[in-house]
């Protein structure tokens, strides 16, 4: 897949991440100049048509969010047999790697991240996509500390999948709903829910709940009540340990009712950690309360009446309403048939001069037409919408079919579905207008939204270039329009150097020279001032933007000198058998990099000469092992040895 153009414009670069439905990989948008993080469906899913299908149409959805938390979507392509996503590429870790680096995060940072995380959601729930996967690994930090929730739509599509594959869904079923879990309804209070479930992994280090298998931990996530955070992080305060357990309640109907709700109470736990957040667990109407028994043969009450009178009067009560209540409909059902009779019926008699006959008013202008029923004392309703093929202003459909009849001077009415022809918008002049201006004016019009990002000689950044389709051009309400975005003068593009066969000084001189960085050191960043190198990323004449790192590899071979030692024996008559001799090298930074044993030989064998490999800047240690006891140990520095 390397070095493969998609779609004539994206050359894929090289892998950085691979998930249980796609692999993704780092490409260079040739027709915009810049990287771009490219996803492609892994090929065993290609045959599975209703699963390709949902994959377009939710790819197609996710493109339309635009969120400074959400990574972007600029296109969806599909090249021999190849379907693929190009989306913003993020310079940065996981989330899911960040808490392994870190343990846990302390709660003011762990709150930081759940209200941009929260935020994407927000948004997302306003343009009716519900994320469904919402996990720390689908969760980016970019290096400059903004959070991007990334796979929208694509969550929707797996859910089929996920309970039966292992693998990637122990991943996800860790953060489902219980409903989820379950196999019901999911609607946005899902996505809350797992925000709290990754917002408690955030706060103690781990997910409530873990399990051998994807099944054990679905049937806790619908059985078990979690462990409050509290319980497990001293000092954690109360108004954070209520967000994470309300958002985690298992009746969705316990839980914030919108993200806004959740983003209310995470910016106020900020003034006020100790905050009360209201939970089911904490209703008194949930709480089992033991009563004393009574018995129903008649105790008395505090005004003399027993229970057993009570009963009968109430029972009294009951056998009236219950009766009023039938009266009551055998006198309203009387009515309406006889209303039913008299308006919606045909005539006995074809003469009668009192009845108006409802012709079949499809197809005529419905001002007309109600001009003509209101003079006869009909009430007219109309209802509008849209349409392609029926001209405006002309009946679609009508509320009484033709062939029955009104009675003059009755309680008439008719209801006309009417068109307003087709839901067509002018796109506006938006040249030079601010791009986040632009875009919300657009979706206002009922119009989906794409930004793409251009270089501009003439257009300051952020300002709109132009669209897709231009203004004054007629379109309908639902239609893609792509706004390009100025990010001003074209970045230049500089020539990765051949490396090959230098020194660290002497690639670290070039690679400033050229406007470029030293990235990793491999295999190890300990390197010997003679060490060259090998190989280098990116490859020799890439094209790289300005300040890109340059990853190093040496070869070790040349990262060691040799010294000849020899080692002599105190008393070597106490000694039976073979000895053995053992060396061990260092780097400079201690790490160890080999043990190996040098040889074995009998004590006749010594005084012995033995040729120790020295680390550049680091040691080697030589142990002899005669008897299974430690006979002696000698350490030799490369610093020692060239002063």
């Amino acid at each position: 897949m390397i070095g493969k153009i998609l779609g004539n414009r994206y050359e894929i670069l090289e892998q950085i991440g691979s998930g249980g439905m796609a692999f993704v990989y780092k490409a260079k948008c040739h027709l915009l100049k810049r990287i771009v993080a490219v996803k492609i469906l892994k090929p065993e899913f290609n045959d599975d048509e209703e699963f390709v299908k949902r994959f377009g149409i939710e790819a197609q959805s996710s493109a339309s969010l635009s969120h400074p938390n959400i990574v972007s979507v600029y296109d969806v392509g599909k090249e021999d047999d190849i379907y693929y996503i190009v989306m913003e590429y993020i310079d940065g870790t996981t989330l899911n790697k960040y808490i392994e680096k870190k343990g846990r995060l302390e709660w003011k940072e762990a709150i930081k991240i759940a209200i941009q995380i929260c935020l994407a959601i927000q948004h997302a729930h306003k343009n009716f996509i519900v994320h469904r996967d919402i996990k720390p690994q689908n969760i980016m930090l970019s290096k400059d500390g903004r959070v991007k929730v990334t796979d929208f739509g694509i969550a929707r599509a797996t859910t089929a999948a996920t309970i039966t594959m292992s693998g990637s869904t122990l991943g996800s079923v860790r953060y489902f709903s219980p409903e989820q879990a379950r196999g019901g309804y999911i609607d946005e209070k899902s996505d809350l829910y797992s925000l709290g479930v990754v917002m408690y992994e955030m706060i103690t280090g781990k997910p409530p709940f873990d399990g051998d298998a994807p099944v054990s931990i679905a049937l806790k996530q619908i059985q078990n009540q979690a462990v409050p955070p509290a319980e497990l992080i001293k000092k954690l305060p109360a108004g954070v340990n209520g967000i994470i357990m309300k958002a985690m309640e298992k009746d969705p109907k316990m839980r914030y009712g919108s993200a806004g709700e959740m983003l209310d109470d995470m910016y106020s736990v900020f003034e006020d950690p100790e905050m009360n957040i209201l939970l089911a667990t904490n209703s008194n109407n949930d709480t089992t309360r033991r009563i004393a028994a009574i018995d129903p043969a008649g105790i008395e009450n505090r005004e003399g009446d027993t229970i057993g009178i009570n009963r009968k009067k109430k029972k009294s009560k009951k056998d009236m309403t219950v009766l009023f209540a039938i009266l009551i409909s055998l006198v309203l059902t009387g009515v309406f048939v006889y209303l039913g009779y008299e308006i919606l019926l045909p005539p006995i008699s074809n003469g009668s001069s009192n009845k108006i006959p409802v012709e079949n008013y499809v197809d005529k202008n419905v001002y007309e037409v109600a001009d003509i029923l209101e003079g006869k004392g009909i009430t007219v309703k109309i209802k509008w919408e849209n349409s392609d093929d029926v001209k405006k202003d002309i009946i679609i459909s009508q509320s009484v079919p033709a062939g029955l009849t009104f009675v003059e001077d009755g309680f008439n009415s008719i209801e006309f579905t009417a068109s307003l022809g087709p839901d067509e918008i002018v796109v506006p002049a938006l040249k030079n207008e601010d791009a986040r201006d632009a875009e919300l004016a657009l979706k206002e019009l009922g119009l989906r939204v794409t930004v793409e990002p251009q270089t501009s000689d003439t257009v300051p950044a952020n300002l709109v270039i132009g669209s897709e389709p231009g203004a004054g051009v007629t379109v309908k309400s639902g239609d893609m329009i792509i706004i390009y975005k100025s990010i001003g003068e074209e970045v230049e593009m500089i020539p990765v150097p051949d490396l090959a066969g230098l020194s660290l000084e002497e690639a670290t001189q070039i690679i400033l020279e050229n406007k470029l960085k030293v990235g990793e050191l491999k295999p190890d960043e300990d390197v010997a001032a003679v060490s060259k190198i090998i190989d280098q990323i990116p490859a020799a004449d890439t094209e790289v933007y300005e300040d890109q790192a340059i990853d190093l590899i040496f070869d070790e071979k040349n990262a060691e000198t040799t010294y000849e030692y020899k080692v002599e024996l105190a008393n070597p008559g106490d000694y039976q058998g073979k000895i053995e001799v053992y060396m061990e090298a260092s780097l400079s930074s201690g790490r160890t990099v080999s043990i190996m044993p040098v040889t074995v030989k009998d004590k006749n064998s010594f005084p012995l000469n033995v040729v120790l490999p020295i680390p550049i800047h680091g040691s080697t240690t030589l142990r002899v092992i005669m008897d299974g006891n430690l006979a002696e140990e000698t350490t030799i520095k490369y610093d020692d040895i060239k002063q």
